[in-house]
C-alpha cells in the first residue's frame, strides 16, 4: 500500500453555470454545490486542484464521429430549428436539449477526465477526481440520457496508451451502456455495471446475459438489480464481485463512475443506498492501491449529490468528515438540519436473497471463463493529443506537421 495517496482534483467553475432548461432533471449547479462543500471542509488543502483544459474537437473525435462533434460545436438555441434532420439524427431534443454554452460544457467535463487520465499515465498522482465527468450514456454518433460527449470513453482511450488492461466500474442507478458499447469487442477494457434493470427503466440494456462479444466476450459484466436495494445487499454483492474481478483481470488502472442517483431519495432513482453505503464502494476500490480515476455521473437530488461526492472526496483523502456541514455559500440548500448524512429511504427492497445469489453465481461463472488476465502486445505509446496554446508570432512558419506524425493521432478503426 502506498504511504500517502497523491490526489489531483479537477474543477472549473464555469461547468456549474450552464442550465439544461426548466423542468430538466439535470442540474450542473450541483457541481458548484459539491465544490463549495469540499472547500468548506478544507479538503482542498490536502490535494492538488486543477482547472481542466477545454478538450479540443480533435480530442473529442478520438471516439465520437467528426460530423457529430462538428454539429455539437455549431448548433445553438437560436439555430436548432433550422436543422431538424440533424437534431433527429444525433438524438438532440427533449432528453438532451440544446442550451447556451453546451459545447463548452462538454469540452470542460471531457477535458477534466482526459487530464485526469494523463496525470495518472504520467504518474503525477495516484488518484484523480473529476466530479463533472461520468457522462456514460453518450454514443459515438449520438447524445443519450443527458450525455453529449462520453468523457469516460475518452479517458479510458487515454489510459490504454499506457496500460494493457483498464477496469471500468459503474455504480450509477442507470446501466453504463455507452462505455460498455464502446469496448464491447475488446478484452483490454472490462466494464462492470451495477444498475436498476427492468420495467422499461432507462436505457433498457444491462441484462446479466450481456457479456461482450468476439475478443470482448466475458469482458462486459452486468449486475441487474431491482428497486429498493439497500446498503447491506449492495455492498456485499459489490465487494464479492469486484474482488473476484480484480483478482482475475488484474487491471493496471481503475476508472470508477460514482453516479449518485443510486442514493435513496433521488428524483429519478429507485435504490435505497445511504451515502455511507455508496461511499463504502469507493473505499473498497481505493484499497486495491491501483491508479484510480474517479468521476461523477447521474444524481438528481442535488443537495444529496453534493453531500455524497464530498464524503467520497473525504474517503479518497482518508479523511473523516464531521456530520455538521460548515458554513458555506450554499448552506441554505442543506437546511434545516445541515448535516452530511441523509436517512435511507423507505422503498421496499425487491431484491431477494435468492435473486441476488443467482446473479452473483452467473457473474462468477462468467469470470471463470477468463483463463487469466489477457496479455496485450503493447505498441509504442502514441503522444498525448494535446494542442498547446502557442503564440502565433513564435511559431516557425516553415515547419509543417509531417504525415507520419498526423497518422499517429488517428485511432485505428478496430481499437
Amino acid at each position: 500500500m502506498r504511504s500517502k495517496d497523491r490526489i489531483s482534483y479537477f474543477y472549473d467553475g464555469d461547468v456549474g453555470n450552464v442550465y439544461f432548461g426548466p423542468n430538466h432533471p439535470m442540474k450542473p449547479h450541483r457541481l458548484c454545490m459539491t465544490h463549495h462543500l469540499v472547500l468548506s471542509y478544507d479538503l482542498h488543502k490536502k490535494m492538488e486542484i486543477y482547472r481542466p483544459h477545454k478538450a479540443y474537437p480533435v480530442e473529442l473525435a478520438q471516439f465520437h464521429s467528426v460530423d457529430y462533434v462538428e454539429f455539437l460545436q455549431r448548433i445553438n438555441l437560436d439555430t436548432q430549428h433550422l436543422f431538424p434532420e440533424e437534431m433527429a439524427k444525433f438524438k438532440l431534443g427533449e432528453d438532451c436539449p440544446v442550451f447556451d454554452d453546451m459545447f463548452e460544457f462538454c469540452q470542460i467535463y471531457a477535458g477534466g477526465t482526459i487530464d485526469a487520465a494523463r496525470r495518472l499515465n504520467n504518474q503525477l498522482c495516484d488518484i484523480a477526481i473529476n466530479w463533472a465527468g461520468g457522462l456514460h450514456h453518450a454514443k459515438k454518433c449520438e447524445a443519450s440520457g443527458f450525455c453529449y460527449i462520453n468523457d469516460l470513453v475518452l479517458g479510458i482511450l487515454e489510459l490504454l496508451k499506457y496500460h494493457a488492461r483498464v477496469l471500468y466500474i459503474d455504480i450509477d442507478v442507470h446501466h453504463g451502456d455507452g462505455v460498455e458499447e464502446a469496448f464491447y469487442f475488446t478484452d483490454r477494457v472490462m466494464t462492470v455495471s451495477f444498475h436498476k434493470y427492468g420495467n422499461l427503466f432507462f436505457p433498457g440494456s444491462g441484462d446479466v446475459k450481456e457479456i461482450g462479444e468476439r475478443e470482448g466476450k466475458f469482458y462486459a459484466i452486468n449486475i441487474p438489480l431491482k428497486d429498493g436495494i439497500d446498503d447491506t445487499s449492495f455492498t456485499r454483492l459489490f465487494k464479492t464481485i469486484i474482488s473476484k474481478v480484480v483478482e482475475t483481470y488484474q487491471p493496471g488502472v481503475i476508472v470508477l463512475q460514482c453516479g449518485a442517483d443510486s442514493l435513496a431519495g433521488d428524483r429519478l432513482g429507485c435504490f435505497n443506498l445511504s451515502i455511507d453505503g455508496h461511499a463504502e464502494c469507493v473505499k473498497f476500490v481505493k484499497k486495491f492501491g491501483l491508479p484510480l480515476l474517479v468521476t461523477g455521473g447521474g444524481g438528481y437530488t442535488k443537495e444529496n449529490v453534493a453531500r455524497c461526492w464530498t464524503v467520497e472526496t473525504g474517503v479518497l483523502l482518508d479523511t473523516e468528515l464531521p456530520n455538521e456541514i460548515p458554513d458555506n455559500e450554499y448552506i441554505k440548500y442543506f437546511a434545516p438540519e445541515c448535516s452530511l448524512r441523509i436517512p435511507t429511504g423507505h422503498i421496499e427492497n425487491f431484491n431477494s436473497k435468492s435473486y441476488l445469489g443467482t446473479i452473483k453465481m452467473q457473474v462468477l461463472e462468467n469470470l471463470r471463463c477468463i483463463q487469466h488476465a489477457p496479455s496485450v502486445q503493447m505498441q509504442e505509446v502514441p503522444p498525448d493529443f494535446y494542442i498547446p496554446d502557442f503564440d502565433e508570432d513564435e511559431k516557425n512558419p516553415d515547419e509543417r506537421i509531417d504525415q507520419h506524425t498526423q497518422d499517429k493521432h488517428i485511432q485505428r478503426d478496430d481499437e
